[in-house]
């Protein structure tokens, strides 16, 4: 008898378990329409335009404070050094403190420079990358903004960020400025071919560009794995060219030459001082937030779960677990590789990425027709799927690697030494 009534209620307490992290899925949602309810009904599209940049604002700030005192912490243990540690508990509080030097320090705005762009130059840089946000899903039913060219919208957007280099290093009547930004418009300019260049396969087998139906359509599980982009030949590359350029579009190390403060002081930051600089600071923290959401979004599946029995989890936690996962590796790469010599860098990106991103086009176009011409492999027997699967993956990936091979060769051939000329 005990045993009948176990089996009777079981469906029940799983039925009240789904419906559970059903609720815990899409609490943020509940939020938001409960708020809504307190404003009148003619006025809910502004009102839940106000709440989604109140939830964005309020999460990557938060982002922002914790990741630059994770990453000066762990870049202190990769250097064998102590981090902050003097404010607060174990100096969790440091952001606090900064941002209160920020707001108390001087102002100073040179005599000769243009003041109107001087002080226009960080608010370009900022807004734009917010409203970049906007179309980013960071769970079911979680975007602001659901837009048919929801990609085209993001880079859009952050395309602004190159005015706001130019305006800076313009408007501070400073060679010193002058030259960091135009370096850093070259080098913004180069590395954004290659980040636009790899995100195409994903829009081609996808075959749209709006990032909720690029989500979904990594959704499922074969053999309990996802089945996310990343786990392709055409998605792996793209993912490591788009981590690369990403790298370098949001002047990171090893790229971060705009900001050479051994070369040109602090590049097109020199005349800035106070809240000004401060957001610059933000602005540059914003935009590795944006690219590295949208490396999710497009590569990792979004806010799917890895595997099958992980499903339970709210899909908002996974999405920013990945998150997290990807801006680690960012500070990992901060602390571990050096800078390199621009003409490097811009060898980097025109020789070598542009060329395999062009390559992984032919690649995903491969995979594509491959899959159309071959008969199609069936998840119920895993042997006939990866007697299928397994040439598709070796003709793409092979010449893929080929294509990587012969560029590492071509730009590391011997050239004739370099020479320097001085002034006399």
């Amino acid at each position: 008898m005990k045993e009948v009534a176990c089996k009777s209620t079981w469906p029940h307490g799983r039925h009240a378990l789904d419906s559970l992290m059903t609720m815990l899925d899409q609490i943020f949602v509940t939020i938001k329409q409960w708020l809504l309810t307190f404003i009148p009904e003619n006025l809910h599209p502004i009102g839940s335009a106000l709440l989604s940049i109140v939830a964005i604002i309020s999460v990557f700030g938060t982002a922002f404070a914790l990741t630059t005192i994770l990453e000066r912490k762990g870049l202190g243990r990769i250097q064998n050094r102590y981090g902050p540690n003097r404010v607060g508990p174990c100096g969790f509080l440091q952001p606090i403190a900064d941002a209160v030097k920020m707001l108390t320090k001087e102002d100073i705005v040179p005599y000769a420079a243009d003041k109107v762009l001087h002080y226009l130059a960080p608010i370009v840089l900022t807004v734009p990358i917010w409203l970049a946000f906007a179309v980013l899903p960071f769970g079911r039913n979680m975007s602001a903004i659901d837009l048919d060219a929801g990609i085209v919208f993001f880079f859009a957007a952050g395309s602004a960020s190159e005015l706001a280099v130019f305006m800076a290093g313009w408007s501070s009547h400073n060679k010193y400025s002058l030259i960091g930004a135009m370096r850093g418009i070259a080098q913004m300019i180069s590395y954004e071919v290659p980040l636009v260049l790899s995100t195409i396969p994903v829009l081609m087998l996808s075959g749209t560009l709006n990032l909720n139906e690029i989500v979904n359509a990594q959704s499922g599980f074969a053999f309990g794995v996802g089945k996310w982009n990343v786990l392709t030949p055409w998605g792996a590359a793209g993912f490591l060219l788009f981590m690369i350029a990403a790298t370098a579009e949001s002047n990171r190390a090893p790229f971060d030459l705009p900001e050479g403060e051994s070369e040109i002081i602090a590049g097109y930051l020199t005349e800035y001082s106070g809240f000004k600089y401060a957001l610059f600071f933000l602005g540059e923290y914003l935009g590795l937030f944006a690219v590295t959401g949208l490396a999710v979004t497009l590569f990792l599946g979004g806010w799917n779960a890895p595997l099958a029995f992980l499903s339970v989890l709210p899909s908002w936690f996974w999405f920013f677990a990945k998150f997290g996962a990807l801006i680690a590796v960012f500070i990992w790469a901060r602390g571990t590789v050096p800078r390199l010599r621009f003409d490097q860098l811009l060898n980097f990106a025109w020789k070598f990425l542009v060329p395999l991103a062009v390559v992984n086009l032919v690649v995903a176009g491969i995979w594509h027709f491959a899959s159309v011409s071959w008969p199609a492999p069936s998840l119920s027997r895993p042997l006939e799927y990866l007697e299928t699967v397994a040439p598709r993956w070796l003709a793409c990936a092979g010449l893929f690697f080929a294509a990587y091979e012969i560029l590492g060769r071509v730009l590391s051939l011997k050239r004739a030494p370099r020479t320097y000329r001085y002034a006399e």
